[in-house]
């Protein structure tokens, strides 16, 4: 079949394939996070206000349609609860068919985005927004589970602390088989062998007993449906853009591996124009399936990202029954276990807070804060971006200096040294004498650079006050960049 054949052209599958070792974890990587999709699944279609079967449905698209046009192999994409936020209002007050073709136009927004080179813009995010991120992530991802051990019959606690020991301690003793998949399976037996009356994933939602197939969504194709979920839209595509190549980056780091952010990009869109024709709710990355599939389970290819979306449907549609009896505790602990991999605890050691710039830390803190506050990762992270931008402009700024290198009776020469834009040339015109300053003036330019007009303008502006003066003012040194900058733009500022 051509989609198979379009997996195994892939250079890291074909690598998979050549040895059963790298085979084995991939599949099993890919069962495991399929297990732990299905609830998550679940709650992010209750966020949404919609059935089910839209978020499961949404998942299998996503997963099984990046593991073929994505940039990341390994990364896991399935219905996310940030997506859910931003579309469940369309969803409530407009219905299904709103909510499916706000999908699909999110999704050629992100094709857009995607084509125009949005993946490039992840250079400019600081290494302390990326750090807020990730410790943001594995707050939320813990925060999400406490629901779970809340007002909750007794045995669940024992079942959450036996999964983690198992997870924590199989590993010292084989790698055979991913830990996660075998607390599931300890844990899921002790359920049903002692009738432990615990909640598990039928309780979480009605599973689906039939495939998922092509619609089209039901509106009308005018201006006002376009003015109705154009504005939703582009909120997700710009969410689902922001956590996918954000977590597409922490993958990298993890994996030591590049990968291809443009087509990434390109990418979510396509899975979400495909989910939405299948009727699913739209989704993006997953930070905590995707821990699991590369940190838990070591999973590195595509097969796992697309064997997950597989088994999703094959457990949920075959085999709903025993699926249904998962207990929540088995998929708790898993998830406890990926928050607590996924923070960076490095980051808040005394040592490293004491070396840390304060200003890097302001910018990591500000990221988390904002990001768990709110549960939305683009706030987060545009937050911290900001941040990180302004208390740059600020250090860079105080690097700016003016001093006079030469002076005697006819004529003083001033140096100006530094980066030279609207934070640090605005005081620029109050660097000089006018009043006492010899008939001729020049300002070396040697170890400065003209970045923006509100610098040419501090200087038509340092002109025209020694003008006023009836004194002549000459700059030098400006380098080619610089100097093209000056000649355009000086003299039209007013």
């Amino acid at each position: 079949m051509p989609i198979f054949a379009e997996i195994a052209s892939r250079s890291d599958v074909l690598t998979a394939l050549r040895s059963p070792r790298r085979l084995k974890t991939e599949v099993l990587g890919g069962l495991v996070v399929a297990l732990a999709l299905i609830p998550e699944a679940i709650s992010f279609s209750i966020i949404a206000g919609v059935d089910p079967r839209l978020g499961l449905f949404a998942s299998f698209t996503m997963a099984v349609t990046i593991a073929i046009v994505g940039g990341r192999p390994a990364m896991i994409s399935a219905a996310t609860g940030a997506v859910a936020l931003v579309v469940a209002p369309i969803a409530r007050e407009y219905g299904v068919d709103y909510l499916l073709a706000t999908v699909i136009l999110a999704g050629v927004f992100q094709l857009v985005l995607g084509a125009l080179g949005v993946g490039r813009l992840m250079r400019f995010i600081p290494r302390s927004v990326m750090v807020g991120f990730v410790n943001a992530l594995a707050i939320l991802i813990f925060t999400a589970q406490l629901p779970h051990l809340i007002d909750v019959p007794w045995p669940v606690y024992p079942m959450v602390a036996v999964g983690l020991a198992i997870m924590v301690g199989l590993p010292r003793l084989t790698r055979a088989v991913p830990a996660p998949l075998v607390a599931i399976v300890v844990l899921t037996a002790a359920t049903v062998g002692f009738t432990l009356a615990v909640p598990n994933v039928g309780d979480e939602g009605e599973l689906p007993d039939t495939l998922p197939h092509w619609l089209i969504p039901d509106v009308p194709l005018n201006l006002e449906t376009l003015r109705i979920i154009a504005p939703v839209a582009a909120a997700m595509a710009v969410v689902g853009l922001l956590e996918s190549l954000m977590t597409a980056k922490l993958v990298d780091d993890i994996t030591d591996t590049h990968s291809n952010k443009t087509r990434e990009a390109c990418g979510q869109g396509i899975a979400n124009v495909v989910t939405g024709f299948f009727g699913g709710m739209g989704g993006c990355a997953m930070i905590g399936q995707t821990m699991i599939n590369v940190k838990e389970s070591a999973a590195r290819t595509r097969i796992s990202t697309f064997l997950a979306g597989v088994f999703l449907l094959i457990l949920v549609v075959g085999f709903g029954g025993l699926v249904a009896q998962i207990p929540m505790a088995a998929l708790v602990a898993v998830m406890v276990m990926v928050a607590a991999g996924t923070f960076d605890w490095h980051s808040i050691a005394p040592a490293t807070l004491r070396r840390m710039p304060r200003s890097e830390t302001a910018v990591m803190v500000m990221t988390v804060a904002i990001t768990v506050a709110t549960s939305n990762l683009a706030f987060g992270v545009g937050a911290g971006v900001i941040t990180a931008a302004l208390l740059f402009v600020r250090r860079v700024a105080h690097f700016t200096g003016v001093d006079v290198v030469d002076s005697d009776a006819s004529v003083r020469t001033y140096r100006v040294s530094g980066e030279l834009f609207f934070a640090s040339s605005n005081d620029l015109v109050y660097q000089f004498d006018y009043a006492d300053d010899p008939p001729t003036v020049i300002v070396d330019l040697t170890d400065a650079h003209v970045w923006d007009a509100s610098t040419v303008a501090s200087l038509d502006a340092i002109e025209t006050r020694y003008r006023a003066k009836g004194k002549t003012v000459e700059f030098i040194g400006l380098n080619p960049d610089s100097a093209q900058r000056h000649d355009r733009l000086r003299g039209t500022l007013g």
